[in-house]
């Protein structure tokens, strides 16, 4: 049961984390049949830089999920590091030691997010 329910959340997190990574700018073609002009759009998305990706990083959060839930290294997804994130979840945040260095480094601010900094801190 515990296999069952550990694969389900491990599928589930998967899931979000490839279907949300489509940070490539969209070009819309307008054409107007009266005058014959193309209009491009290039409209790009809030989160299309890395830095704008960590602008919106609260410490607040990342601490709560290190505190709740960081043996399943979740505070590692949302500060943007996905490899140890993954790492830290296939060694439940290395017996809990690991998650508990990271709380105190990111309530120490040493733990910032990926290519920025926090918007929002204690």
């Amino acid at each position: 049961m515990k296999i069952k329910l550990f694969l389900s959340a491990l599928m589930l997190m998967v899931g979000t984390l490839t279907a949300t990574y489509a940070s490539f700018p969209v070009q819309r073609t307008t054409t107007n049949n009266t005058n014959s002009t193309i209009v491009v759009e290039n409209q790009e998305d809030e989160l299309s830089s890395p830095a704008a990706a960590a602008e919106g990083k609260s410490q607040i959060i990342a601490a709560i999920l290190a505190f709740a839930i960081g043996g399943l290294g979740i505070h590692r997804f949302y500060l943007g590091y996905t490899w140890q994130g993954i790492v830290q979840l296939l060694t439940l945040g290395g017996c809990g030691i690991w998650s508990l260095i990271d709380l105190i480094r990111i309530c120490t601010g040493d733990l910032q997010p990926k290519n920025g900094s926090y918007a929002k801190t204690f």
